[in-house]
C-alpha cells in the first residue's frame, strides 16, 4: 500500500503556515491528503500570507517579576504579546494559547499591543517602596518587531526609563532599536542601558526561512556597529543553538566582535508545548534531509526528550552535545575578547521624582 503524506505548504513571510491548535482546545484539526492533491494545488491567493492584525489591550501591570534561578534578571517588561518576526523556533509561541489563539499563525499575525504600557510603568516606578533593578525589555516577544515602527510603545517605555534613570537591558533582532539612540546613547554612557542583538546565523537564506520578518543578518551586524559607535554597551546573542542547522557560531561571534560587540551569550533550542510539532513540521518543510538528525541531537540536549523544562538544563542543555556547544562558545569568546569584563548596570541613579510632572500630564 503506497504511503500517503500530507503536502507541506509555506506562506511567504511567515514562519508557520497553519493555525496550530492550542493545548486548551477540545477539538484538534489537521490537514489530510485525500489523494486528489488538493492541498498542494491551492491557488496563489489562498497561499498568500495573512495580514497582521493589532489587537489593543489595556495593561493592568507593566513590570513582571520572576525568581527563576537560570534567568539573570528579576524584572521584565513586554509591550507586545505575539511577534511578527515569525521565528519558527520561538519558545514564546505557546503563550498565545492562554489568549485562546493559535501558537502558530495567530502568534505572528495577531499582535496584542498594550497601549497604556508607558503610563502604567510610570505609576509602578512611583510606588512607595519600589526598588530599582535591571529591567529586561522584550524578553518574551521582541520590543522592536515591525509594528513598533508605527505604534511606538517601546519608545514610550524608554522615555519613562530615561526620565527616571532606571537601568534597562534590551534583547532584539530588530534594527528599529537604532531609532531610539537619542535615549539609549546617554543612558549607555551613564551605565543605565545595554543592548544585545540576536544573530542566529550569518546564512541569509537560512535566516530568511527561520526568522522571516526579522532584520537580515548583515543588517543586525550594522545595528551592532551603530550602537557601539554611539557609546551603547552592546552584545550579541547567538541563540538558539540548533545542532546541524545554524552551525556557524564562531563566525557569528567574530563578525559581531568586529562590529563592536563586547559581550555574548547563547541558549539552546527550547521546544515547549505546541512548539514541538510546529518545529518538526518546519524541519520537514525546509531541511527534510536533516530533520531526523537535527531532532535526535535536540533530544540529546534534553535528556532524550524534545524538551525538558527543568531550571538546571533548559537553557544550556545537558550531555555531550551541550558540552560541545559550551566549549565552542567559551573558546571563541576567549579568542575574541568577548565577556572579558562585565560591568553591571547602575541602580543608584534612579530618580523617580522626575516622573511626577510627566504623570500629571497624563491624568
Amino acid at each position: 500500500m503506497p504511503e500517503i503524506r500530507t503536502p507541506l505548504i509555506t506562506l511567504k513571510g511567515r514562519g508557520v503556515p497553519h493555525r496550530q491548535p492550542h493545548r486548551f482546545e477540545r477539538e484538534q484539526r489537521a490537514a489530510f491528503d485525500d489523494g486528489w492533491d488538493t492541498l498542494s494545488a491551492l491557488p496563489d491567493e489562498l497561499r498568500a500570507s495573512p495580514h497582521t492584525e493589532v489587537i489593543w489591550e489595556d495593561a493592568r501591570s507593566a513590570i513582571t517579576r520572576n525568581d527563576s534561578p537560570d534567568i539573570g534578571f528579576s524584572l521584565g517588561l513586554n509591550p507586545y504579546r505575539g511577534c511578527e518576526h515569525g521565528c519558527a523556533y520561538c519558545y514564546a509561541r505557546p503563550s498565545h494559547s492562554y489568549l485562546n489563539l493559535s501558537p502558530g499563525l495567530d502568534f505572528e499575525t495577531r499582535i496584542i499591543a498594550k497601549r497604556n504600557i508607558a503610563g502604567v510603568l510610570q505609576r509602578e516606578l512611583l510606588r512607595p517602596g519600589y526598588q530599582p533593578d535591571l529591567l529586561a525589555l522584550g524578553t518574551v516577544t521582541d520590543a522592536y518587531q515591525p509594528v513598533e515602527r508605527e505604534l511606538r510603545l517601546t519608545r514610550g517605555v524608554l522615555e519613562v526609563l530615561h526620565a527616571a534613570r532606571h537601568p534597562v537591558a534590551i534583547v532584539t533582532k530588530g534594527s528599529g532599536v537604532e531609532r531610539d539612540l537619542d535615549l539609549l546613547a546617554p543612558m549607555g554612557r551613564l551605565g543605565l542601558a545595554a543592548v544585545y542583538v540576536t544573530v542566529t546565523t550569518l546564512d541569509a537564506s537560512l535566516a530568511r526561512r527561520l526568522e522571516p520578518r526579522a532584520a537580515a543578518p548583515h543588517r543586525r551586524l550594522r545595528t551592532i556597529r551603530t550602537l557601539a559607535e554611539a557609546g551603547v554597551p552592546v552584545g550579541v546573542s547567538v541563540s538558539p543553538q540548533i545542532p546541524f542547522l545554524n552551525d556557524d557560531m564562531e563566525q557569528v561571534l567574530q563578525a559581531a566582535a568586529e562590529a563592536g560587540a563586547t559581550r555574548a551569550f547563547y541558549q539552546v533550542l527550547r521546544l515547549p508545548w505546541e512548539l514541538k510539532p510546529m518545529f518538526r513540521l518546519w524541519l520537514q518543510q525546509h531541511v527534510p534531509e536533516r530533520a531526523e538528525r537535527i531532532m535526535a541531537r535536540v533530544q540529546d540536549l534534553h535528556g532524550g526528550q524534545d524538551y525538558r523544562a527543568d531550571f538546571a538544563t533548559r537553557m544550556k542543555g545537558q550531555g555531550i552535545w551541550s558540552d560541545l556547544i559550551r566549549q565552542r562558545f567559551t573558546r571563541a569568546c576567549h579568542r575574541l575578547g568577548l565577556n572579558a569584563e562585565r560591568q553591571p548596570l547602575d541602580n543608584s541613579r534612579f530618580t523617580p521624582s522626575a516622573l511626577q510632572a510627566q504623570l500629571a500630564l497624563l491624568d
